[in-house]
């Protein structure tokens, strides 16, 4: 049941949006579905995403978003920050000169909407809309709190069609700028590659979900030897230096190009692989939207139900352990929950590829 329903914007009348989301990129991929559906009611709108410095890029892939602001939120930096009040009076500010009529702050299962909603207040955005466990008065229109176990993708739907928004379709989608996919075909045919590949995403942000990489990437080694695919690593500039260790481990099989393209053409490389190998991260969420197959290191940290590829053909690979779901950033047990060997890992690939081609 909804609380305060009486609150529900008049949508004829609403002319700027903004979105909030303040995670990290695979969390704003994730809210395709939310903002296509707003949209296709509203499309008129001018949408705006509030997102962090980390989600911020994700916006190149998302159609639907006319603007995109970038903010560190204290109350969603996990401590990093330093308290600065200026920094938080200059977030308001902007906000403000937004002049929106209507902020949707959308959140996991395990947290709150009421900060983002009452920085929103702040800024004289008169309608605020969430999904809440907790009473507050920072809300105009608060939806009762989904099941903890539910897809992410589906809980913000739920919020959008709670103030009356059609919204039935779930299906993750991005869209690949032309310039990425040229970029992606032009490395790819300076690499040699003249066929199919894989493509390696060892790392993820959070360290629990991150299964040991030197141990992936023998794995990656093995599915190429025994694929004949050769094998294209693909990571974030602050992974560059570890990444050197795991091109050695990959040798002749393997090619490195952590670090040396943008979101975009990471997303085309992504969509041109025969197989992605991937921890639960952005690389799952983007394969997702894309359809390609995958085969996920699937940490324990988290319900596979949250998060999970729905779309691409996939293998998800995690032991259960009596500590899933932790929810932890670091794991103090020595990571049980990704207790996979190499050998096991790229045997499920070498079957996800003789699945995928007779299909």
């Amino acid at each position: 049941m909804n609380r305060r329903a009486d609150a529900t914007p008049e949508w004829s009348q609403v002319r700027r949006l903004l979105v909030v989301r303040l995670d990290n990129l695979g969390d704003v991929i994730m809210t395709g579905p939310a903002l296509r559906a707003i949209k296709a009611a509203l499309p008129g709108v001018h949408l705006t995403l509030l997102a962090s410095p980390g989600g911020t890029p994700a916006a190149a892939l998302l159609p639907w978003i006319d603007e995109v602001q970038t903010c560190s939120a204290l109350w969603q930096d996990l401590g990093r920050l330093e308290f600065d009040p200026t920094r938080e009076a200059s977030m308001i500010a902007a906000l403000r000169r937004g002049a929106y009529d209507v902020a949707v702050i959308l959140t996991s299962f395990s947290q709150t909407p009421h900060a983002a909603a009452f920085a929103c207040a702040l800024a004289g955005v008169p309608h605020r809309i969430g999904e809440s466990r907790e009473l507050g008065r920072a809300l105009t229109f608060a939806a009762s709190s989904a099941p903890v176990g539910l897809h992410q993708v589906e809980r913000n739907l739920r919020l959008v069609a709670a103030v009356g928004l059609p919204a039935s379709d779930d299906r993750l989608e991005i869209r690949l700028p032309a310039t990425a996919l040229q970029a992606a075909r032009r490395r790819i045919m300076a690499l040699g590659i003249s066929g199919d590949y894989l493509l390696f995403n060892p790392f993820a942000s959070c360290p629990a979900r991150t299964l040991d990489p030197p141990r992936h990437a023998r794995a990656a080694r093995l599915l190429a030897e025994r694929s004949g695919l050769p094998v294209v690593m693909c990571g974030a500039p602050r992974d560059r230096a570890r990444a050197v260790a795991l091109a050695r481990v990959l040798g002749d099989r393997g090619i490195d190009l952590v670090g040396d393209t943008d979101l975009p053409e990471f997303a085309a490389l992504l969509a041109g692989a025969r197989l992605v190998l991937t921890n639960n991260t952005a690389a799952l969420h983007l394969a997702d939207a894309l359809a390609v197959p995958q085969l996920v290191t699937y940490a324990g940290t988290d319900l596979v139900s949250q998060w999970e590829p729905r779309a691409s053909p996939r293998r998800i690979l995690r032991r259960e352990t009596a500590c899933t779901p932790c929810y932890r950033m670091t794991c103090p047990f020595g990571q049980a929950c990704m207790a996979l060997p190499a050998e096991a890992i790229a045997a499920a690939g070498l079957e996800l590829l003789g699945d995928t081609a007779s299909a």
